[in-house]
């Protein structure tokens, strides 16, 4: 192929991807890596594609290819292959591997350092997320985040006058950038909230969740929203009758910050249950079915299988009929009439928790920009009143198959609420439940620290120490009961 031709197909890659057109642009890397496998830039090109396009191997190798090529700034293609493992393959021994490469090529390349101790913190070894925080601000002292995560392993009854300073430093900073005062505020209300500074915590988690909001342009639609879950209920009006002969997972789900992770590390402790997290296959999947949520419930058997098949091909490991695996993603709730479509025998747990404490729980983490709802405590309020009222439609078609455990209860007393649980699971009593502080496996959301502690009932009833900013909210909630 000549040079003119092979530039061509370079520069109709290169356009396909920035228009978005993944898939696409996809095709365009392969034909021109076929006519031109030396480009080490357009198989990193490729890789961060079929990344995006969750071809997780595929994109790997793309990866690997680029490295052996010697591309410019190996260390950012480490971090890649490193998030890769961690996020999505969950394999954090190699990605752990590939940080450790990323940083022998470049010991102060901070994103390694940040995922480093991300991952640390998903282990549970906090010393040593510690020790990669310090790295990252040797690196950059000025690095908001790393400040913001170390403070994020600090929380103690006495304040870190010296992190809380440094914060209230960054935060008086002109110019800070709205994202970066975002870290920051959340930070520092964490520290607050710790030390039980609350009027303090409180006003700098307002300050925190304004900034979000800016940085991000997220507005929760609440018109939009209930009719979201209008047509939902709508959709699925009777219960699923496809027929599944292979095993299903069983789905903890609920609201975020319900609990759902002490439900699913108290599960894996059990011999016969594999924890899988937070995965967001369910998510993606609703995402890419055309006409969603009205076409699911008249699909052909065919296109279920599908769904069900890229479901399962998705899974890290596979449930079998002697093995229960967990999907702890908590706003599954609102796929459940997806869910029982393609896992009719699937069983849904159900956490929940006092809505106050629900509620003030979302306020106080910086979270994803998508749940716009939790920047606000009046649109927290009405997004739980809508979850309630889906919530109550999927009980009455699945009065059998949906388990509520009442997080407040769980914590008071464990065996009232573990042995109800198992029954409906199907699974044996067995010794060593309460003993999910000592799992060593990676637990990749907000409430890591939490189930590295034994069971504990000091979040419960912790709204009451900001109970004078939640009169408008409980009159909202007292309305909709």
């Amino acid at each position: 192929m000549g040079q003119e031709d092979w530039q061509t197909l370079l520069s109709e890659a290169s356009r396909l991807r920035q228009a978005g057109r993944v898939e696409e642009a996809i095709i365009a890397y392969r034909r021109l890596l076929k006519a031109r496998p030396d480009l080490a830039d357009s198989w990193y090109n490729l890789g961060f594609l079929q990344r995006h396009a969750r071809q997780y191997e595929a994109a790997l190798l793309s990866y690997q290819r680029a490295l052996d090529l010697a591309v410019t700034a190996p260390e950012e293609v480490h971090v890649n292959r490193a998030v890769i493992y961690a996020d999505h393959l969950f394999r954090p021994d190699e990605a752990a591997r590939e940080l450790d490469l990323a940083l022998a090529c470049n010991p102060a390349y901070v994103p390694a350092l940040l995922n480093l101790g991300n991952l640390r913190e998903d282990r549970g070894e906090r010393d040593p997320a510690r020790e990669a925080y310090r790295s990252a601000l040797a690196a950059e002292p000025d690095n908001v985040l790393a400040l913001s995560r170390l403070a994020g392993l600090s929380h103690a009854p006495d304040l870190d006058r010296d992190l809380a300073g440094k914060l209230r430093a960054e935060l008086a900073r002109p110019g800070l950038a709205a994202d970066a005062r975002a870290d920051a505020g959340f930070a520092l209300g964490g520290l607050l909230d710790a030390a039980g500074n609350y009027d303090q915590a409180f006003a700098a988690i307002g300050d925190a969740n304004a900034a979000s909001r800016s940085a991000t342009n997220a507005r929760y639609d609440r018109a939009a929203h209930e009719e979201y879950i209008a047509r939902l209920i709508a959709s699925f009006d009777r219960p699923a009758t496809a027929v599944s002969d292979g095993a299903a997972p069983v789905f903890i789900c609920g609201m975020f910050r319900s609990g759902s992770t002490l439900v699913e590390q108290i599960l894996a402790r059990h011999s016969q249950v594999t924890a899988s997290g937070e995965l967001d296959l369910v998510t993606a999947l609703a995402g890419s079915i055309s006409n969603y949520p009205e076409s699911v419930p008249t699909a052909v058997e065919r296109t279920v299988a599908a769904w069900r098949k890229s479901y399962l091909d998705g899974m890290p490991i596979q449930p079998t009929a002697g093995h229960m695996v967990s999907d702890k993603r908590p706003d599954n709730f609102l796929h459940l009439g997806l869910i029982k479509r393609i896992f009719p025998r699937a069983k849904i747990v159900h956490s929940f928790r006092n809505p106050l404490d629900n509620l003030l729980s979302l306020y106080f983490l910086h979270l994803d920009p998508g749940m716009a709802y939790a920047l606000d405590l009046d649109d927290a309020a009405h997004f739980y009143g809508q979850y309630r009222r889906l919530m109550a439609h999927w009980r009455m078609l699945y009065p059998d198959d949906i388990i509520d455990v009442d997080y407040d209860q769980l914590v008071r007393d464990p065996d009232c609420v573990l042995k109800p649980l198992l029954d409906a699971l199907g699974l044996p009593w067995e010794e060593g439940l309460l003993d999910f502080h000592r799992n060593r496996d990676p637990v990749k959301t907000a409430s890591v620290w939490q189930v590295r502690q034994p069971l504990h009932a000091r979040s419960s009833g912790r709204w009451r120490n900001y109970a004078r900013h939640f009169q408008r909210v409980r009159a909202v909630l007292d309305d909709r009961d």
